[in-house]
């Protein structure tokens, strides 16, 4: 993803409740220049449904600079959630955190946010830290954490995103 697709991020959220907005950015409008800040930090993808229409947003990158730590930011369209997406999403955004250094991938969310900590929690063992009513959820990569293995779940698109821009399809 690059600045050009400002307007495919609008239109993402357009498709997302205001709810969901605010417990994924903190806010219900995610200006442009907040996005931009986050492109010069992490590589970002949004996963496109079989119409060219934005269903997903993936960000991963080492945003906290602790060394070896690859933050993931992750959100699916409303009406396409709990169908694998945002796993799917998860696991090549670990894979491709992995193939870049990182050993830990990293999320601060709502302790509330039972819908990511279940996806989080299936992909491997998680080390998660409570800050008042967030969470840090570290999920270590490779050996001993997430299986960063070559097979894929039949609903998961065959290979990771290979560089800055490239599109997600949307594997259902």
């Amino acid at each position: 993803m690059r600045t050009e697709d400002f307007l495919l991020v609008d239109a993402f959220h357009q498709r997302c409740s205001p709810a969901h907005v605010l417990r994924r950015w903190g806010r219900t409008h995610l200006p442009h220049r907040t996005l931009g800040q986050l492109l010069a930090q992490a590589d970002c993808w949004l996963g496109l449904g079989a119409g060219g229409e934005p269903l997903a947003l993936v960000c991963t990158g080492p945003v906290s600079r602790a060394a070896g730590v690859f933050d993931l930011g992750l959100q699916v369209a409303d009406a396409h959630q709990r169908r694998g997406i945002g796993t799917a999403l998860a696991r090549h955004a670990a894979q491709y955190a992995h193939a870049r250094g990182a050993h830990t991938l990293s999320t601060y969310t709502e302790a509330s946010n039972q819908a990511m900590l279940r996806l989080l929690r299936r992909l491997g063992p998680v080390r998660e830290t409570r800050h008042g009513a967030q969470l840090d959820v570290r999920l270590p990569l490779g050996a001993g954490g997430l299986a960063l293995r070559s097979s894929h779940h039949p609903k998961e698109p065959l290979h990771a995103p290979q560089c800055p821009g490239q599109q997600v399809a949307d594997p259902a």
